[in-house]
C-alpha cells in the first residue's frame, strides 16, 4: 500500500530536511519557497564547483567537469564585462545547438550578472533577428549556423563550433587563457532580480519573452527534485538509499526549452550529476549513448519515448543503466504508458506539467500515483498552489472544469516590455495558464483542453495564430485557419484551411511559410475552401466546425 500524501508531505517538509519550506514576501502577499535553494545562480555555480572532477557534461567524446565548466564560465563572464562592457540587467543573447558552449555561455551570462536570451535554434533567421531586438540583446553567442544567418544583426558576435563571419570572434579566442584561480566578475545579485528570458509564441503572431528572476531559476531544481523523491517515498522506498548513486540523464530536447534548461540542466547541476548531450535527437543514437555512458534517466517529450520504444535497435541494446524516464509539454498518447511497460517494465515513468512561465515542473506524477491516475498530470508541488477558475476568475468547486490558474515562487516576473500582456495573464499573483482542467478531491490535477490556439508538435509549441498570419503575407491567400491534426508519434502535427483568391499549389505555400517561421510550425497538409470559413457573430473563426469538416471529430 502506498505511503499517504499527508505522512509524506510532512516528512518531507519537516524542518531541517532538504524540501523545508519558508515564507518570503511577494508582490501580491507572502509566497512559500524551499528553504534551501540557491537565493541565486551565483550560489548555484559556486557550490557547483565542489564536485570538482566529477563529469558535468558528455558531448561526443567530449568531457567537462564541474571543475573546468565553473572556471570556463568565470573567465567567459569576466571577459563579457571587461571586453563588452556587460554590465548587471544587459541582455545577452545564446543561439545554438546542444553544445557545452551553450551551457558555458549561460552559466557566464548569469554569473555576470547579466540576463541570458535563449532563442529558439529552430527558429528562421528572421524569428532570431527578432528575439535580437526584442530583448536589446547586447552581446550574441552563436554557433556557426546561427552566426551564418545573424552575422549582420548589429551586436557583437561571439562564434562557437562553425565559421567565424567577418567582424566577429571564436568563442575559443574570446575565452582565452583560463586561469585557475579566476572567479566571476562582482557583482551584487538578489533573488528577485532578472535572470532570463525565453521566449514563447504569442497568440497575436509574436513571441513573447518570458522574464525570469534569479528565484525561479533556484527554486526550480529543488522543485524537480521533490517530485522525483515523493514518488519514490509514496511506493515505500527510501530515498538516502539511491544517495549513492550518480545521476546520468541524456537530455534530448533543446536547452533553450525551460525543460531541457530548468528543469533537466540546472537540476543536473544542483545535484553534481552527469548530463550527456545530443547535437539532435536520434532514438537510435540514444541507445548508443545510454550504454555507453550508463544513462540512469531519460528526460524529454512523450515523442521522445514513443521513439525509443518504436526503435528496432531496442531489443539488442544495453539498457539496463536506465531507471527513470520523465516526460512532459505535450500529451502523452494513451498507449505510451501501456507500451512503456510492456517493453521497459521495471522503469519508473513520471509525467508532469510545467510552462516556460512556471520555470519548468509545477505539477507532477510519478511512481505509484502515475500508474493508477495515467491520465493526470499529478498534484502540484508544496509550494505551488492551483486554483481552477470560471469566467471571471471565480474558484470553481472540485471536480468542475475551468481555467487552470497557478501561483508559487516558481511564477515568472511578467513578460519582458509587455505590461498589458503582463497585467492580463498575471491577475493578483496568480498565472492564468491558459488550460482548461479539473481537480479531483485528492488534489489530482486533470488538463482536459487546452483553452489557448496552440498545436504541439513533439512537444514544440505551435501557435496558430503565429502561422495563420505568416499565411496571409502570401498574396493568393484571402483566409486562412491552422488546427491541430493527430498524430501517433508527435502528438499532432500543423495542417491548414486556406480560401484562395488565384490557385497556388501546396508546396509553393510552404516554401513561401519556410522563409518565414520554422519548419516545424509548416503545415503538412493544406485543404483549399471555396467558400467562406465559417464564424461566430463575434468575427472568430469556428475551428470546431472545420475539425468536424475535414478531420471527422
Amino acid at each position: 500500500m502506498a505511503v499517504p500524501h499527508d505522512q509524506v508531505l510532512a516528512r518531507l517538509t519537516a524542518p531541517g530536511q532538504l524540501f523545508e519550506m519558508e515564507e518570503v514576501p511577494g508582490s501580491c502577499g507572502p509566497v512559500r519557497t524551499w528553504k534551501h535553494a540557491p537565493v541565486h545562480f551565483r550560489t548555484l555555480l559556486e557550490a557547483s564547483r565542489r564536485h570538482g572532477p566529477k563529469v558535468f557534461l558528455v558531448y561526443e567524446d567530449e568531457r567537462v567537469t564541474y571543475e573546468e565548466h565553473y572556471l570556463r564560465a568565470a573567465t567567459l563572464a569576466r571577459r563579457l564585462a571587461g571586453e563588452y562592457g556587460v554590465a548587471k540587467g544587459d541582455r545577452v543573447a545564446i543561439a545554438m545547438r546542444n553544445y557545452p558552449e551553450w551551457v558555458i555561455a549561460f552559466s557566464a551570462v548569469l554569473a555576470a550578472g547579466a540576463v541570458a536570451v535563449p532563442l529558439n535554434a529552430w527558429w528562421s533567421a528572421k524569428e532570431l533577428e527578432f528575439g535580437l531586438s526584442d530583448s536589446g540583446a547586447r552581446v550574441l553567442i552563436a554557433d556557426g549556423e546561427r552566426a551564418a544567418a545573424l552575422a549582420g544583426a548589429g551586436c557583437p558576435l561571439i562564434v562557437a563550433r562553425g565559421e567565424v563571419p567577418a567582424g566577429a570572434r571564436s568563442f575559443a579566442e574570446v575565452l582565452g587563457a583560463v586561469e585557475p584561480d579566476v572567479t566571476p566578475p562582482p557583482v551584487d545579485l538578489s533573488p528577485q532580480d532578472p535572470a532570463t528570458i525565453l521566449y514563447t509564441s504569442g497568440t497575436t503572431g509574436r513571441p513573447k519573452g518570458a522574464l525570469g528572476s534569479h528565484r525561479n531559476l533556484g527554486q526550480s531544481p529543488l522543485t524537480v527534485a521533490y517530485g522525483t523523491t515523493r514518488s519514490a517515498v509514496r511506493a515505500g522506498r527510501d530515498p538516502a538509499r539511491k544517495a549513492g548513486r550518480r545521476r546520468v540523464t541524456l537530455l534530448t530536447v533543446p536547452l533553450f526549452h525551460a525543460t531541457g534548461c530548468f528543469a533537466v540542466m540546472t537540476t543536473t547541476m544542483f545535484g553534481g550529476d552527469g548530463l550527456v548531450l545530443m547535437r539532435r535527437w536520434d532514438a537510435g543514437r540514444a541507445l548508443e549513448l545510454i550504454e555507453r555512458e550508463r544513462v540512469t534517466n531519460l528526460s524529454g517529450v512523450p515523442t521522445n519515448i514513443w521513439q525509443l520504444l518504436s526503435h528496432p535497435g531496442l531489443a539488442e541494446a544495453d539498457v539496463s543503466s536506465l531507471t527513470s524516464l520523465g516526460y512532459g509539454g505535450a500529451p502523452a498518447p494513451p498507449r505510451l504508458l501501456e507500451r512503456l511497460t510492456e517493453l521497459l517494465p521495471s522503469r519508473s515513468p513520471t509525467n508532469g506539467y510545467g510552462m516556460t512561465e512556471t520555470t519548468a515542473l509545477a505539477i507532477g506524477n510519478g511512481g505509484p500515483d502515475y500508474l493508477a491516475r495515467p491520465d493526470s498530470v499529478g498534484l502540484p508541488v508544496p509550494v505551488v498552489d492551483v486554483r481552477v477558475t470560471g469566467q471571471g476568475g471565480e474558484e470553481l468547486p472540485v471536480g468542475e472544469v475551468g481555467e487552470l490558474r497557478l501561483r508559487g515562487p516558481n511564477v515568472i516576473l511578467g513578460y519582458w516590455n509587455r505590461p498589458e500582456e503582463t497585467a492580463e495573464a498575471f491577475a493578483d499573483g496568480w498565472l492564468r495558464t491558459g488550460d482548461l482542467a479539473r481537480v479531483d478531491e485528492e488534489g489530482f490535477v486533470y488538463i482536459v483542453d487546452r483553452a489557448k490556439d496552440m498545436v504541439i508538435r513533439g512537444g514544440e509549441n505551435v501557435y496558430c495564430a503565429e502561422v495563420e498570419a505568416a499565411l496571409f503575407e502570401h498574396p493568393a491567400v484571402e483566409d486562412a485557419a491552422v488546427i491541430g491534426i493527430p498524430h501517433e508519434e508527435l502528438g499532432e502535427e500543423v495542417g491548414a484551411i486556406v480560401r484562395l483568391a488565384s490557385p497556388v499549389g501546396d508546396e509553393e505555400l510552404r516554401t513561401f511559410l519556410r522563409e518565414r517561421i520554422a519548419p516545424f510550425k509548416v503545415p503538412v497538409r493544406f485543404w483549399i475552401r471555396e467558400s467562406e470559413l465559417p464564424r461566430n457573430p463575434g468575427g472568430k473563426i469556428l475551428k470546431t466546425v472545420l475539425r468536424r469538416e475535414v478531420l471527422g471529430a
